[in-house]
């Protein structure tokens, strides 16, 4: 089936499914394949729940009664067909990476923009090879602006992702120690988030650039970019407040945010000059960033008896657990104490970037610490104020017998850590 056909077949359907956990009727069935499943083996179970068609690439699965649809790999074809579909839809597409803060400030500048135009925006954190394409695809007629956001952990991920999504606009929150296993170094990272810079560039379209970001700006120099932030320029985002929750102010308008950090006042202020730009009215902007609460694991602020908790669990990496580090150093509260767990991905990397946060810790004693995890366990501290557990059972049992008052806590760690069990234990 060419092309052009399967997205009349789209336009016609439920939308996508690529689980048949989550069927709709009327949905275009997508047989994608992984490690460890094979979505052919479904195609059956795919029609029987009311699929409209199943797209396969293993002809044995393949049906004469026009029910499947066969091609060389269902992955490209899926990827295809968003392409084929962000361009039948005119609509300006904006692209965000980085290596911190991604998430965040796609709901931010998300929130911002559904104050003024009808916005989809990345849903989660599903953005990789699967989760742009159906971002894309999600785009309808009454679509009129869309924010994808971009992940990567390999140099040419981004490039690919940008050529499925052709975007008009781009952002990159910063460039972090995120992924050192793959990318393999600090360069390695800024090279592969700035193949968004160099997609923009080639197809001359605009990319949104921190002034703060020395970097980035010499980096984007040959662009057409916008900027904001530059403490030389009259700069109109401000920072008023960062004691506890962030307070900006923007134009005649102090916003009181739900968020916490030096490093989100960054992430709301790329929110408020894309608003800016797109001439999102000041209030707006105000009404969106003040109604923005932070959930899934993602510097949460959790009132549990007496205990004030910062639930940031849902992924670390060297340079944002020392900007969370930071961050709970300046808060306010005398009891403190460091759920840290162990950061992944980091490869040779790893033995180093766990002293260095150790390190970090027996200089500024900040509370009392629990590191949790095979790397942070093999770490040497001088503090005795220092407690080591090699997994969360460890942790556990050593909790069992010991209660927190009055206590002012952060959780931090890698997403497969599920530091977010601590919370029953407290």
């Amino acid at each position: 089936m060419k092309l052009k056909e399967l997205h009349q077949l789209f336009l016609k359907s439920s939308g996508i499914c690529t689980d048949t956990r989550k069927i709709t009727k009327g949905c275009l069935f997508f047989a994608l394949k992984g490690d460890n499943f094979n979505g052919n083996e479904f195609a059956q179970e795919a029609l029987d729940k009311g699929a409209l068609k199943v797209v396969i690439d293993q002809i044995k699965y393949h049906k004469n009664t026009g029910e499947t649809i066969l091609c060389n790999d269902a992955l490209r074809r899926l990827q295809k067909l968003a392409n084929f579909h962000r361009k039948s839809c005119d609509i300006p597409v904006i692209a965000l990476t980085g290596s911190n803060g991604k998430t965040t400030t796609k709901e931010l500048i998300g929130t911002v923009l559904a104050q003024k135009f009808n916005t989809i925006a990345t849903q989660g954190n599903f953005n990789n090879h699967i989760g742009v394409p159906l971002t894309l695809l999600s785009i309808d007629s009454e679509t009129e602006m869309s924010v994808v956001e971009m992940g990567a952990n390999h140099l040419g991920e981004i490039d690919a992702l940008c050529r499925i999504a052709e975007p008009d606009y781009g952002y990159i929150t910063n460039f972090g120690k995120a992924h050192l296993e793959g990318f393999g170094s600090l360069e390695g990272v800024i090279q592969g988030k700035t193949e968004l810079y160099k997609n923009l560039y080639q197809n001359e379209k605009m990319v949104f650039v921190n002034g703060n970001d020395p970097k980035q700006m010499a980096l984007s120099k040959s662009m057409k970019r916008f900027t904001f932030g530059d403490e030389e320029q009259d700069c109109n985002v401000k920072l008023l407040d960062a004691s506890h929750k962030l307070i900006v102010k923007y134009k005649d308008c102090t916003i009181h945010s739900h968020l916490i950090g030096i490093y989100n006042f960054h992430n709301i202020a790329a929110a408020i000059a894309i608003g800016d730009y797109f001439k999102v009215e000041a209030k707006q902007i105000k009404f969106a960033i003040e109604n923005y609460i932070p959930e899934n694991n993602r510097s949460q602020i959790i009132e549990k008896g007496s205990n004030r908790i910062i639930l940031d669990a849902y992924n670390a990496n060297p340079t944002s657990m020392m900007a969370a580090l930071e961050t709970f150093k300046q808060l306010k509260g005398e009891n403190k104490v460091l759920f840290l767990g162990d950061m992944f991905e980091l490869g040779t990397h790893a033995e180093k970037e766990h002293q260095n946060i150790t390190n970090y810790l027996d200089e500024n004693k900040l509370g009392k610490y629990y590191l949790i995890g095979e790397n942070f366990s093999k770490t040497n501290s001088t503090n005795s104020d220092t407690h080591k557990f090699a997994d969360f059972d460890r942790l556990k049992e050593h909790l069992q017998n010991r209660s927190f008052e009055n206590c002012t806590i952060l959780i931090k760690a890698s997403r497969g850590m599920a530091l977010e069990r601590i919370l029953d234990l407290l």
